[in-house]
């Protein structure tokens, strides 16, 4: 598993792995039973070339 969260509830704000994700039957928070998740994007630095 990666260093990130990949998945964060809306309604409870916990972590939600992908593993957690598979437990559950449909797309919904382990742990409040929330349908909300947000997907948390990896820490990259953009860079753009300039002139």
């Amino acid at each position: 598993m990666s260093a990130y969260a990949e998945y964060v509830c809306r309604h409870c704000k916990r972590a939600v792995s992908r593993e957690e994700l598979k437990t559950m039957p449909g797309v919904k928070c382990p742990h409040c039973g929330s349908r909300i998740l947000i997907r948390v994007r990896p820490p990259r630095i953009k860079v753009v070339k300039t002139e």
